[in-house]
């Protein structure tokens, strides 16, 4: 999703979401992902993002909880944020420095990603 808030129109086959580990936290995630039409997230744990890293809530709607992203945590990321809006609810996406440093995997999706970023990244520094 965050790339396509910068522009590049892809596919995407899930939502990923870098998120606070704490408890208090991953109980709030549960209770927002609980309107998913399976209540997928009801198997997640308080302690299976710290346990594992990632967690996928397949639902109709599959949504990635990562504890960290390229070795990037939550407290890292999230003050490196746009915020945008849609139909009324404020939503952050990582910036595409943030993201750029998010992509730095072998995957060739992530490979073609940082092509785009980078175009993006030196187009605003121009």
């Amino acid at each position: 999703m965050a790339m396509v808030a910068h522009g590049f129109n892809r596919g995407t086959e899930d939502i990923d979401l870098l998120v606070d580990r704490a408890v208090e936290n991953i109980q709030k995630l549960r209770q927002a992902l609980s309107i998913l039409p399976d209540n997928a997230v009801r198997e997640v744990r308080d302690s299976d993002i710290e346990e594992y890293g990632v967690v996928r809530v397949a639902d109709e709607v599959v949504v990635d909880l990562m504890g960290a992203a390229c070795g990037i945590d939550f407290q890292t990321a999230q003050d490196r944020v746009v915020w945008k809006e849609f139909e009324g609810v404020r939503i952050p996406f990582a910036t595409p420095e943030l993201l750029l440093e998010t992509k730095q995997t072998v995957r060739e999706k992530d490979a073609i990603d940082r092509l785009y970023l980078k175009r993006i990244l030196s187009q605003a520094d121009s």
